[in-house]
């Protein structure tokens, strides 16, 4: 009987599980700083018109998005089926849009708020005198730059 054991070759040595907190906050950390939160949830339903001829806007710090379309179907009993208008988080009505606008241009640095792009995220069943009505408004506060948001596609396909 020796007094050592002969040690086995087959035998691997225990993996260390010091660094693994640090690579799960290290994960975590990355995560947290990487992902964009969404601004507001979409209360309108929102299929948005096709167009062939699209450009991208590129810096979002500029847009200011107003919503227009059919209430989703959790919000149609309250509201009904017709054309509304969601401003950030909540449901508006026309005359509000103005204030919206204001509010929106004093919240932004004084070097950006001449050069802000109103995107109008309208429904394609929505009718066109609701975007009319919102447009008035638009004007009646001097936001001329208007953007209308669609998804790339065949636009003559959808006139049928």
């Amino acid at each position: 009987m020796s007094k050592f054991k002969k040690k086995k070759s087959g035998d691997l040595p225990a993996i260390s599980t010091a660094s693994l907190p640090d690579i799960v906050f290290m994960l975590l950390f990355f995560f947290m700083v990487a992902t964009v939160m969404r601004d507001s949830t979409l209360m309108v339903s929102n299929t948005l018109p096709a167009a062939d001829q699209v450009q991208k806007l590129d810096k979002k710090d500029r847009i200011m998005y107003i919503y227009a379309g059919k209430p989703s179907s959790r919000y149609a009993d309250k509201y009904g089926t017709g054309g509304r208008i969601q401003l950030n988080d909540k449901f508006a009505t026309v005359e509000e849009v103005g204030a919206f606008i204001l509010a929106e241009r004093a919240s932004k640095r004084q070097e950006l708020q001449n050069v802000l792009t109103t995107a109008l995220k309208v429904d394609g069943d929505t009718k066109m005198g609701l975007v009319s009505d919102i447009k008035q408004e638009l004007r009646k506060v001097n936001a001329l730059k208007i953007n209308y948001t669609t998804r790339v596609g065949d636009y003559r396909q959808n006139m049928n």
